[in-house]
């Protein structure tokens, strides 16, 4: 997260990226505040916000703590960011970072705990869906995000 945030583009959106509360906030460490925009719990107008800053110049990485959380904002991923460049936007340099709750050593519960990744492969075409388990493939994913494609990505961490 370090890397993503030497670029002065890039802002950190989400819940617990201010106060911690989620295991991701301990990942955000050493990124500046003025980076960071803490929001409430409103998942579909959080993806909009992100995707308004995306198209203005920023580069944000949108958080969700929990992929479950994210299918409150399937409206703005599916029929949004994945619509954008058919409306004559260039594709824009939006990273969604989720990650699927553990079951181990505290099981968060089964509405904590569910992996959609099939199901948003299924229902996006231009979105970059990446599922990763391992520290590397975690760090190939976001430098792939921000130096060699264009298209916007959901990177969903699901840990060994």
């Amino acid at each position: 997260m370090l890397r993503l945030a030497a670029d002065p583009r890039t802002v950190f959106v989400g819940q617990s990226v201010r106060w911690g509360g989620a295991a991701m906030y301990a990942s955000l460490e050493g990124v500046p505040m003025a980076q960071r925009i803490e929001m409430p719990v409103a998942e579909d107008f959080q993806l909009g916000f992100c995707l308004g800053l995306a198209l203005m110049g920023r580069r944000p990485i949108c958080l969700f703590p929990r992929m479950d959380f994210l299918l409150l904002a399937a409206n703005q991923l599916v029929n949004h960011l994945d619509k954008v460049t058919l409306f004559g936007w260039p594709a824009p340099p939006l990273i969604i970072r989720t990650t699927v709750g553990q079951t181990t050593p505290l099981d968060a519960g089964p509405q904590h705990t569910q992996n959609h990744t099939d199901a948003f492969r299924l229902m996006l075409s231009r979105v970059v869906v990446m599922h990763v388990r391992t520290p590397e493939e975690v760090e190939v994913a976001y430098e792939d995000a921000v130096w060699t494609s264009p298209w916007p990505r959901l990177i969903v961490e699901n840990p060994l």
